[in-house]
């Protein structure tokens, strides 16, 4: 399984609140598996984010559900660097008009 791999099973994990996936948002930081392992480093658009536990955990069904051989998946949040609205794909900007 790589990055790209376990990307695409990220993508089934839509922020509520925004409508869209969290790779497409931004979110996602980094992502590495060697199993029966694997640790996901994400953000929120703010620390504030009421959504933290609720995307953290759907990230990780998210990634035991595509890949069963993953026991432990680990979600890291970092805030360093911040998120910004450039960390978007060029897709996400466009859908909400910032170009």
């Amino acid at each position: 399984m790589d990055e790209d791999a376990l990307l695409d099973a990220l993508r089934t994990v839509d922020d509520p609140e925004a409508g869209m996936n969290v790779v497409e948002l931004g979110l996602i930081y980094g992502v590495e598996a060697a199993p029966p392992n694997a640790t996901v480093r994400m953000t929120m658009t703010s620390p504030a984010c009421p959504l933290g536990d609720y995307l953290s955990d759907a990230v990780r069904d998210a990634l035991r559900a595509r890949f069963p051989e993953l026991e432990q998946v680990n979600v890291e949040l970092v805030w360093e660097p911040p998120w910004t609205p450039e960390r978007m794909s060029e897709g996400a900007r466009n859908f909400f008009g910032w170009k």
